[in-house]
């Protein structure tokens, strides 16, 4: 079984991020508002911009929940297939993050431990 994070952009051009087991039929669940308190259910239509495959549901629910805290041109960039941008805004992010407080580790540097294969998307 293979578990697929994905990126929808809504009709007011905001972002939506999310995880399942079966694509196609989540995607058809978002289009049919078939969870009325979704964020997508008042932003229809709804247009698949990314999505990526992963292994195991614990892979895919870290990278559905890092991407969730990136900003639209980091997520955009990911979309493009623009890696060297991703890593341009993950520096940017965390010389701000130094400026307010003291450094941390930045989490997007194990990015390279995951197959990619995404096909563009992103949720703001």
């Amino acid at each position: 079984m293979s578990f697929h994070v994905y990126i929808l952009r809504c009709a007011d051009k905001s972002y939506y991020t999310g995880h399942t087991d079966n694509l196609e039929q989540r995607l058809a669940q978002h289009r049919q508002r078939q969870f009325k308190r979704c964020y997508t259910a008042t932003r229809l239509p709804v247009e698949l911009v990314f999505s990526q495959c992963f292994s195991t549901r614990e892979e895919a629910l870290v990278f559905e929940h890092r991407i969730k805290g990136w900003s639209r041109k980091k997520k955009e960039a990911m979309m493009r297939g623009d890696w060297n941008e991703v890593s341009r805004l993950a520096r940017n992010t965390l010389r701000q993050a130094q400026g307010e407080r003291s450094a941390a580790p930045d989490s997007d540097d194990d990015l390279d431990r995951l197959s990619w294969t995404g096909d563009g998307g992103n949720k703001d």
